[in-house]
């Protein structure tokens, strides 16, 4: 990267986790900063997420990536489970750290913004900030960007405002936009003391459970469901949530008995089936959900825009350049993602228990084989050395 002897304006248009990261590297090479969050405050609304070595290693480039190490609770030994408590694979985190160098780490989303929030300037970062693009610039002018204050002009607008993008639409307005996966997501995350138990996932007919502990104490669990779009709970969601899960192994039952119903988020999970034909129009860059939105199953979609992020600002000046680095990537892990999904909410019980067979199989096989579906993805090296991180693998 080259700093400016004048810094440069970016836009960033979303405080998420890939906007951020953005704008914390765009900072670090000279940019002045501006991120628009449209949300009252900059608290982020989620859970938890996990984090894999590829993307550990983006956020060494920031200078993040040893802080996260320290904050994340380190995936131990786990495995995969049948509803009834069957062991159908066990996990191995050493094998996985050395394969791939570094380990896989949950944190709490707000987590993570902080840390990023923290490395850019005081009041880089406006909230109740809605955004639209007005032009998205060229060789000749900078992009325009209109905000309820009056306008912002920028030599680079970065698009991170997630799946239901509006810059995106005014981009690429022949493009279909995201479709529904055919699922539902719940998220929580809860204390549950006196409860040991090691981090799973358990797959069942057209459903899926997912518990971690976190490194504060409290306890991540995930779940989805086949249903149809817009569908909700006739009481609440944490009734659903026993309806559906209720009677699986434990500690399901007990993390549900510590669940309040405003605790639970839940989401339909939307994706964009046709990518899009570039990551960039005039001096506008899209970045995570708003470029390549992918179903949760593999754990990559934030992994995926901490990469976008720092891919990004190592191409700044050539956009055409960060949309050849991002889009084939991209487009194959999203592609992966959906595969994942389909055998996760599989329905049909004679597949189910050729999927369980294999999966067991494969795990008898050794941890060698099951990781090997990760190669190509977590163990993505960024294209530029760390700025401060040195990415030791140790805690």
């Amino acid at each position: 990267m080259t700093q400016s002897s004048k810094p440069r304006r970016a836009v960033v248009v979303g405080g998420g986790i890939g906007g951020l990261t953005a704008a914390v590297a765009l900072h670090q090479v000279g940019r002045q900063v501006t991120v628009l969050e449209r949300a009252p405050s900059s608290a982020p609304v989620g859970s938890a997420l996990s984090l894999a070595p590829n993307s550990l290693r983006a956020l060494d480039v920031i200078g993040v990536g040893d802080e996260i190490r320290h904050l994340a609770a380190w995936q131990g030994p786990g495995g995969l489970r049948t509803p009834g408590g069957r062991r159908l694979s066990r996990s191995d985190a050493a094998a996985a750290t050395e394969r791939f160098g570094e380990p896989l780490v949950l944190l709490h989303r707000a987590t993570l913004v902080d840390a990023l929030t923290a490395r850019l300037p005081r009041g880089a970062v406006l909230t109740n900030a809605p955004a639209a693009l007005v032009d998205p610039g060229g060789t000749d002018r900078p992009a325009r960007v209109t905000t309820p204050d009056g306008e912002l002009t920028a030599d680079l607008v970065v698009a991170a405002d997630g799946i239901h993008s509006g810059i995106r639409r005014t981009l690429f307005p022949a493009h279909p936009g995201p479709v529904h996966a055919g699922f539902t997501t719940w998220r929580v995350v809860v204390p549950l003391p006196g409860v040991e138990f090691a981090s799973h996932e358990t797959w069942g007919r057209g459903r899926i459970w997912g518990t971690h502990p976190l490194k504060d104490g409290r306890v991540y669990a995930y779940a989805a469901a086949v249903a149809p779009a817009g569908l909700h709970a006739p009481d609440d969601e944490r009734a659903e949530l026993l309806r559906l899960f209720g009677d699986w192994h434990e500690p399901i039952p007990a993390v549900l008995a510590a669940v309040r119903p405003e605790d639970v988020l839940r989401h339909d999970v939307h994706h964009l089936a046709r990518p899009l034909p570039a990551y960039h129009r005039g001096r506008v860059a899209l970045v995570g959900d708003a470029a390549h939105a992918m179903p949760p199953n593999l754990g990559q979609g934030g992994n995926q825009a901490v990469e976008d992020a720092i891919v990004l600002a190592w191409h700044s000046d050539d956009l055409a350049a960060y949309t050849a680095a991002r889009l084939p990537r991209t487009t194959a892990v999203a592609r992966q993602a959906v595969r994942v999904a389909r055998l996760n909410m599989m329905s049909n019980r004679a597949g189910i228990a050729v999927r369980n067979a294999a999966m067991a199989a494969l795990s008898k096989a050794g941890p060698a084989l099951f990781l090997r579906s990760f190669d190509g993805i977590a163990d993505w090296r960024p294209p530029q050395r760390p700025y401060a991180s040195v990415g030791t693998g140790k805690r």
